[in-house]
């Protein structure tokens, strides 16, 4: 069965009378027109669906945790939906920690994730009552007993390994290889665990935690992740007599962010994980453990797109056609960071057909602000509203105010209602935080 990280576009995403391209029963082309571009688009149908998917595909095996990825997009509205859906959040700082909180999340759900956590946010983790935090390295292990012993608290914590499994994605988003920023080695696991049992009595380990990278389009890479999980598990459990009841597995799934990307179905990775279980609990002498899965952008990913106003464009001769947005690599860095591909369509002539090949710039002023390069479409005008799909993970959240240009807004559309779940930046709040020094006054 297919699942909707499958799709090129929401589920919702269709043409309309008007002969626009609608969203959520919202034409995208008044979206634009109403909310001004750039501007982030999220379909919450979308949302919903694929959450209730991974629920649906793992609903097989008993013990279960689904939590979002929060790093992919995160708002307070985003936590509401997912809340609801049942799902509790991976969580990499206290800006992420706050926001769940303040959104609703149940922070006994939550995990708290990171390879340098400051000690003000282990103290926050504490405090406001995160489930369990995955301990990346020696020094945490010291911080966060610290932290739990002047809160008079107990922590339950997973250790952060690295499998030593690679996949097939670019170098910058591979995590679970050995040369890796993140986690304990598996060589250095025992002398974790002698500093917990000997010295840090406030920290409970109740198990393990991997993620072995992201845009993943391998399954056979989760069956063996579980099975590298599950024998250090075993090894534990006969040199300490620990018997760990956690496996946090990550996420990673890859989506579909052009009609040549073919990634799995939630189903087959639930499948691969659930059949290691199976074959390799025994194995290892170890319970079932309850497993944690950590989807992000496979979630929020094909749920999200960008709609950008088209501007000024550059025929160079002999050479390509540049067309230039309203847009670029600060409300999505990804094609300038990982050499990312997209698709893009005409918003108000989607039924037009392609007659020309353009690379599509951005609007900063850096040579390598291109968004797609050499594409095929309609020819585009001045004012054309261009949507580019599958752009709800790491669009926003790894935006910026370069060339101090303003963050785009973010609505949520459902059954043809519109909600605007981030305010478009205004040019009292790029200099709110800019401070000029007396002296300069004088």
């Amino acid at each position: 069965m297919n699942t909707a990280n499958q799709s090129l576009k929401p589920v919702t995403a269709k043409i309309n009378e008007n002969s626009h391209i609608e969203i959520g029963g919202c034409d995208t082309v008044e979206l634009a027109e109403k909310y001004g571009t750039p501007l982030y688009v999220f379909d919450e149908t979308t949302i919903r669906t694929i959450a209730r998917q991974y629920k649906d595909a793992f609903s097989k095996y008993p013990k279960v945790s689904m939590l979002y990825a929060s790093k992919a997009f995160m708002t307070k509205a985003v936590v509401r939906i997912l809340s609801q859906e049942g799902f509790g959040f991976d969580m990499v700082s206290g800006g992420e920690i706050y926001t769940a909180k303040t959104g609703g999340a149940d922070m006994s759900k939550c995990l708290f994730n990171g390879n340098n956590k400051s000690i003000e946010e282990l103290e926050m983790a504490i405090e406001l009552g995160v489930g369990l935090i995955s301990v990346d390295n020696f020094l945490e292990l010291a911080l966060l007993d610290n932290a739990a012993k002047s809160a008079g608290k107990k922590v339950d914590i997973l250790l952060r390994v690295t499998p030593g499994i690679e996949c097939h994605t670019h170098e910058y988003i591979q995590t679970g290889h050995l040369d890796s920023k993140f986690g304990f080695d598996l060589t250095q696991v025992d002398e974790a665990i002698e500093l917990i049992i000997d010295e840090y009595k406030n920290l409970n380990l109740t198990g393990l935690h991997a993620h072995i990278g992201s845009q993943i389009f391998e399954t056979s890479i989760y069956y063996d992740e579980v099975k590298v999980l599950l024998k250090e598990m075993g090894r534990i459990k006969a040199k300490y007599k620990l018997n760990l009841t956690h496996i946090n597995l990550g996420g990673g799934l890859g989506i579909k962010y052009t009609e040549n990307d073919c990634p799995p179905s939630i189903d087959e990775i639930a499948q691969k994980i659930i059949s290691s279980i199976y074959d390799n609990a025994k194995k290892y002498n170890v319970d079932e453990p309850e497993i944690h899965i950590e989807p992000g952008r496979s979630i929020i990913g094909t749920s999200g797109v960008t709609l950008y106003t088209v501007g000024s464009s550059k025929q160079v001769p002999k050479g390509r056609k540049y067309v230039a947005v309203d847009g670029g690599m600060a409300d999505n860095p990804r094609p300038s960071l990982y050499q990312a591909v997209y698709t893009a369509e005409l918003a108000n002539r989607p039924n037009d057909i392609p007659s020309e090949t353009v690379t599509i710039a951005g609007r900063f002023c850096e040579s390598g602000d291109i968004l797609i390069k050499e594409t095929k479409l309609p020819e585009l005008k001045e004012g054309d509203i261009l949507c580019f799909y599958d752009t709800g993970a790491y669009g926003y959240s790894m935006s910026s105010n370069y060339n101090r240009v303003l963050r785009p807004a973010a609505v949520l559309v459902n059954n043809g209602q519109s909600d605007i779940i981030i305010n478009r930046e205004t040019y009292e709040h790029l200099t709110a935080m800019d401070v000029i020094p007396e002296r300069l006054s004088k």
